[in-house]
């Protein structure tokens, strides 16, 4: 039996998974981190409890999976992308709260590239829009506000990286400073032609080169995990930004195929195969992953608020107490009643990129419950992601003809059912929902020999149930209507 170990570090909690070749868990360990909010549209975590979360899940899954070190073959690791860690390389300490993705405070320097028309020099050289999603306006804003940052990092003591370079960096005590491509792609510094830091880009935004990390392969054997870590060194062989761990792991390895993600956001994943593909229509161009040498491209669209809108009707309006009783309180109601819910909270992602967007419930009466509001926040993940295969489908010479899905929402029946309505056409979830994770998994046992090709991990790939579009033309159209005119109200701005 060849076990694989799959550090999971997502938004909302640090996970390990024990896999075997066949993709079957064999052990699963999770703790939630916290996330701070001090002021609007800020996002914060914690960079030490990422990564002493992170040790003590694989600790608990080898205990849980009864397993030593000494039979593991090789760990994958996947996070959460864009998120941006600063810390001192001479101590490994972090320098700053760790910038999480959906943090916007990047929006004012966004605005004055834009105001500068740099929009088309860097959606060419890094097939990204300028958006304080990404990490260069994170790090950016770093240097800037943070107190003798800049200057540390003048004398060379700043180490930069995601989530994935924290990780590494932790793992083998400080030898290994270095980013994975798929994650490197998401920073709005890389050259997506030559996979190397873009010195036009650097100079432009006054990035010290001395503080990034060393871009790598994602099947890349970077190191063994260091001595007296976990009982016995483990190699670390396969990286991932979590988006593109799911590509992976739920076989969209030929160009033409899609996944979507329901997770904290929502992400839709094309494989547009070794063509870079620009989007016309405000997608993103992003790098799936760099394995045996080849590079795979995928055009994506990210929305920012799924999984996280069931979090906001626990937490915030207190309509249900477990995020899992959201389906049956949205079912107990045959519609919304004509209630529609934009959940624009951090903004709007792809493809409307409003970041001055906000949050708008409408359509209500007195006959409105906490069920209408429920089902009308489940329907708006789907119309999000309507929106993102619309776009999708006019840059694509050929449709989709389905759609893979994995994540903690594609349980909900309900969902996947009218997300296969709207879309028309079938919704695919597998049996195993860990796709992120087997997908880092899988990429780490492709380079120590656990798999020959390719075609041995998409065997583990099974049907779980397929979701048949059966609603009427009309009534598509209705209700894409209805989600287009509260869009409009939530926008900053009135489309034409």
């Amino acid at each position: 039996m060849s076990y694989l170990l799959a550090l999971d570090q997502g938004t909302t909690s640090s996970r390990a998974i024990i896999f075997d070749e066949h993709g079957k868990v064999h052990a699963t360990a999770q703790r939630e981190i916290h996330i701070r909010t001090p002021h609007s549209g800020w996002v914060e975590q914690d960079a030490q409890e990422i990564w002493t979360t992170q040790i003590a899940v694989v600790q608990q899954a080898m205990a849980s999976a009864r397993i030593l070190a000494k039979d593991i073959r090789a760990i994958g690791l996947t996070n959460q992308r864009e998120t941006t860690v600063v810390w001192d390389k001479r101590n490994g300490r972090p320098l700053a709260p760790a910038i999480v993705w959906q943090d916007r405070r990047a929006t004012q320097w966004c605005n004055q590239l834009l105001e500068q028309q740099h929009q088309q020099l860097i959606h060419k050289k890094t097939g990204l829009r300028i958006d304080p999603y990404f990490s260069a306006g994170k790090l950016v804003w770093l240097l800037e506000h943070v107190e003798g940052l800049s200057a540390l990092a003048q004398q060379g003591h700043v180490a930069f990286g995601t989530i994935d370079s924290w990780l590494i960096w932790n793992l083998t005590q400080g030898s290994q400073h270095v980013i994975e491509m798929s994650n490197a792609s998401r920073t709005m510094l890389m050259n997506l032609e030559t996979q190397t830091w873009d010195e036009q880009l650097l100079d432009l935004f006054q990035i010290p080169a001395s503080v990034l990390p060393q871009i790598i392969a994602s099947d890349a054997y970077i190191a063994d995990t260091a001595t007296g870590l976990l009982g016995a060194t483990i190699p670390i062989t396969g990286i991932l930004g979590d988006q593109q761990a799911a590509l992976f792991g739920q076989s969209c390895f030929e160009a033409g195929t899609a996944k979507n993600t329901y997770g904290t956001g929502c992400f839709m994943l094309f494989n547009t195969g070794d063509q870079i593909q620009y989007s016309q229509n405000q997608l993103l161009t992003t790098l799936a992953w760099q394995c045996k040498q080849q590079q795979r491209y995928a055009l994506e669209g990210s929305v920012f608020m799924a999984g996280a809108i069931v979090q906001w009707l626990r937490d915030g309006l207190g309509i249900i107490k477990d995020s899992a009783e959201v389906e049956k309180l949205a079912c107990q109601v045959p519609n919304t009643d004509g209630v529609v819910l934009v959940p624009a909270f951090t903004g709007l992602g792809a493809p409307h990129w409003d970041s001055e967007a906000r949050a708008l419930l409408c359509g209500m009466s007195r006959g409105t419950n906490k069920a209408h509001i429920a089902r009308a926040a489940l329907e708006s993940i789907a119309f999000q992601v309507s929106d993102v295969l619309t776009a999708m489908q006019s840059d694509i010479s050929s449709p989709l003809k389905e759609l893979r899905v994995d994540g903690g929402a594609s349980q909900n029946a309900m969902l996947m059912q009218f997300q296969a309505d709207l879309l028309n056409v079938p919704v695919l979830r597998p049996k195993l929902l860990e796709s992120t994770a087997w997908g880092a998994a899988a990429m780490a046992g492709l380079r120590v020999g656990v798999f020959s090709n390719q075609d041995e991990i998409s065997q583990s790939w099974q049907l779980d149930r397929a979701f048949e579009p059966n609603m009427s033309e009309d009534q598509r159209q209705t209700r894409l209507s209805e989600w287009s005119s509260a869009l409009c109200r939530a926008r900053s701005e009135p489309q034409n």
